[in-house]
């Protein structure tokens, strides 16, 4: 379990603080959702789960270990593993299997324990066949894998991702996302940072930060549904529950606590389905024209398209 009491952080004495009282627990196993606007303190947060930062005030525990404790920094740092947005900043072996018994390698383990975790993250990444490829032979979706595995090696409990999926293309991007949720199934908890809103929908809760603090929090259809809360943070919502919004701003009587297509599709052919057929034609057609605006006007929010 992972504690944050009254964590306050500044970067400079005399500045503002970029963390202001944040308290929060995670769980074992959990998978938490982190949002907010630009510069509201997301990644100052998250680096002091694994004491990269340390709070000026307050204190962070893991697993019972303070990360004041110098002691315990390197026990700490082990157990909750970062991947970083950039993979070019995270890589440093000269083949894919290089990196990934590198971390390993740092914990003096037998040279057969390390080559059964090398083969175990490269079999879960899909990444068997690249063992001995140069890194940057590789796409940034296949640098994005090796830098996650190199943290599986490790054996962590939990692992931040920040912006996972930032410079993907949507292939590699939903490859990545799978992964992630693949490794939370396996008892990993995941603290996932995005400005994606649909990469987080089947997260177990949400943090939404602002200013430095935590401003609300609750599971992906309590956050999510109440839509203009987070309009207001001039933030993103998935995009079924954007259509699910832009449908009820027309007058229809739907829910806006919709999260994905599918029950999106659900909730409207119920409607298309009612006896009262003009109402289900009028449906069908604003929804119709709102995707379409949609999709003409908006990209996929957060994904920037890229080899």
């Amino acid at each position: 379990m992972i504690i944050l009491e009254d964590v306050t952080f500044r970067y400079n004495p005399s500045d503002e603080p970029v963390l202001n009282r944040i308290n929060m627990t995670i769980d074992d196993g959990a998978y938490v959702g982190i949002i907010g606007p630009n510069g509201c303190g997301k990644t100052t947060l998250v680096q002091h789960l694994n004491a990269l930062l340390y709070p000026v005030d307050g204190r962070v525990t893991v697993d019972g270990m303070n990360t004041d404790d110098e002691s315990c920094a390197g026990e700490i740092r082990r157990r909750v593993g970062m991947v970083f947005q950039n993979p070019d900043n995270q890589i440093i072996g000269m083949t894919v299997e290089e990196d990934i018994a590198f971390g390993p390698g740092n914990l003096e383990l037998p040279s057969v324990e390390i080559r059964k975790r090398v083969d175990e993250s490269l079999a879960m990444m899909g990444l068997y066949g690249y063992s001995q490829r140069q890194p940057y032979t590789l796409s940034g979706g296949e640098k994005r894998l090796v830098s996650i595995a190199g943290i599986l090696a490790m054996k962590p409990r939990y692992i931040i991702f920040d912006e996972p999926t930032s410079y993907l293309d949507p292939s590699s991007r939903k490859r990545v996302l799978s992964i992630i949720e693949k490794i939370n199934k396996s008892g990993i908890g995941i603290i996932h940072i995005t400005h994606n809103m649909d990469e987080i929908v089947n997260a177990g809760n949400i943090i939404v930060m602002n200013h430095g603090r935590i401003a609300f929090t609750g599971s992906p259809k309590e956050v999510f549904g109440t839509v203009e809360r987070i309009k207001a943070l001039k933030l993103d919502i998935p995009v079924a529950t954007e259509l699910a919004w832009r449908l009820r701003q027309k007058g229809e009587n739907i829910r806006t606590d919709i999260l994905t297509i599918d029950e999106a599709c659900l909730e409207i052919v119920g409607r298309l389905q009612s006896p009262r057929v003009s109402e289900g034609t009028q449906v069908r057609d604003r929804v119709e024209t709102i995707t379409i605006q949609h999709i003409e006007n908006k990209a996929i929010p957060g994904v920037k398209q890229h080899a």
